[in-house]
């Protein structure tokens, strides 16, 4: 049976370096303060925003929801990222997406602040991200799987380690960092051939493809580390990731659950972000 690498043992580790620096600053009268940036009333957003508000406010960091309606103009909504950037009570931005259609995402991603940008939508972090250079803020998601490997001491360096999916979001990104700590990575995706046993042959195994189920024991090697990063519902309106769970435990020698793994982690990723952005205004 895998070790099951709980989110919660992890965002309880990353607690007490916050809460230091949190002190800190507040001591030299800068509370963190996160903007969210949510259009319309997408389920899986207010899901989103409900935790991490729970999570920023449970750290001393002040959140503050901006909703606005679906239909907004795209002129509308840079006024209002702008702002935001020249708003130097906010140090941390996050921009729920996907956008609306008539809403382009290639646009918005240049008018936010990359030094509020806490969650990489900027082209200039995410240009930081692929070139290794830790100055910008990577993707949240991402930066939670590497710190569950981190936190569980299951090493990177020299191992075969297969991400399935390739999104900006998650896939190409988690890539990136995998490389940095000397991962030999292979990217799999809907185009792959033979992926089960490319996959197979994964000492980590990370998942971001959104689709419930699509791993399954025949995917996975013995004793694998599997990371789960899948959001999805079940038949009967549960949470479920990409991993079938129950039957890949058996093989796995480390998995993660849903939920409870990395979507934990991720808010707390989420809420260092908007810690250091502050930091740097000391």
């Amino acid at each position: 049976m895998a070790v099951i690498l709980k989110g919660s043992d992890v965002s309880r580790a990353m607690k007490s370096k916050m809460t230091a620096d949190i002190d800190k600053l507040k001591r030299s009268g800068i509370f963190p303060h996160l903007a969210i940036v949510r259009l319309g009333e997408r389920p899986d957003d207010l899901a989103y925003e409900r935790s991490a508000v729970k999570k920023c406010e449970g750290l001393g960091i002040r959140c503050t929801v901006f909703s606005y309606r679906e239909e907004i103009s795209q002129e509308e909504l840079i006024r209002e990222i702008k702002k935001l950037n020249r708003d130097d009570s906010i140090h941390g931005i996050l921009i729920f997406r996907p956008l609306p259609r008539h809403i382009g995402e290639g646009v918005i991603k240049n008018v936010i602040d990359p030094g509020k940008d806490v969650d990489c939508l900027s082209p200039v972090n995410v240009a930081k991200v692929f070139e290794g250079d830790d100055s910008g803020f990577a993707p949240c998601t991402p930066e939670a799987v590497m710190e569950i490997l981190d936190f569980y001491r299951i090493p990177i360096e020299g191992k075969n380690v297969v991400v399935v999916g390739r999104s900006m979001v998650v896939g190409k990104p988690v890539s990136m960092l995998l490389l940095r700590k000397h991962g030999t990575v292979t990217i799999c995706h809907t185009r792959t051939r033979d992926r089960k046993e490319i996959c197979r042959n994964a000492e980590i195994l990370e998942v971001a493809a959104g689709k419930p189920g699509i791993i399954t024991r025949e995917d996975v090697g013995e004793g694998a580390a599997v990371i789960d990063v899948g959001i999805n519902m079940d038949a009967g309106g549960n949470l479920c990731g990409d991993v079938l769970f129950d039957e890949v435990s058996e093989k796995a020698g480390y998995i993660t659950p849903v939920p409870g793994g990395v979507g934990t982690v991720t808010t707390s990723v989420l809420a260092r972000h908007v810690v250091q952005a502050a930091m740097r205004t000391l």
